[in-house]
């Protein structure tokens, strides 16, 4: 008895001092999330170099299928290097880029997305070019103005951060024109 009595005090203090901080293994609240970004991206998520390049990719891939779209992603996963550099090397990309940076460590990441779900602009890579087939742009662009999408908090290896993909919807004049994702550091988030 007094040896399965130690066995189970013995597992209860490894899973305290294992377990990540109470903060960044929750779940993160909506209402959390859009605090964040009132915060933190309010300011900037509707300038003219965020809306005016999505609206120009918008008209520039209007005629674009579905077929054509799997295409340029499976161009971006294949290392297609004038792709990826069209991307990543814009003025939104580099625009991107200064928000991340000046977050100081807030957020890992942030990528802007069309009306189709294709990148727009990143502040770093991304393993594809195409997130019109996942949540963060299904749960925000197709839903329409203000919708949020908050991904499970996960633990980033490379970081050694627990993280949260927050996206929302991009809109121009109550009409939503696409989408953004800021990977942000979970504990960041009050």
């Amino acid at each position: 008895m007094l040896k399965s009595k130690n066995l189970l005090a013995s597992a209860a203090i490894l899973t305290l001092l294992f377990s990540p901080s109470s903060q960044a293994a929750e779940a993160i609240s909506a209402d959390a999330a859009k605090a964040f970004l009132e915060a933190n991206v309010s300011a900037w998520l509707n300038d003219a170099k965020v809306v005016d390049a999505i609206k120009a990719q918008n008209t520039a891939h209007e005629g674009l299928s579905e077929d054509d779209v799997i295409a340029l992603d499976k161009k971006w996963r294949a290392d297609d290097q004038d792709l990826i550099a069209a991307t990543t090397e814009n003025d939104l990309s580099n625009f991107l880029k200064e928000k991340q940076e000046a977050s100081e460590g807030k957020f890992t990441e942030i990528f802007v997305m069309d009306n189709k779900g294709m990148n727009v602009g990143q502040s770093a890579l991304t393993s594809d070019y195409w997130q019109g087939d996942e949540a963060k742009w299904q749960d925000t662009f197709s839903v329409g103005a203000d919708a949020i999408h908050i991904s499970d908090v996960e633990f980033d290896e490379s970081s050694q951060t627990y993280q949260v993909q927050i996206s929302t919807t991009i809109s121009d004049g109550g009409a939503p024109i696409g989408a953004v994702t800021f990977g942000v550091d979970a504990e960041s988030i009050e």
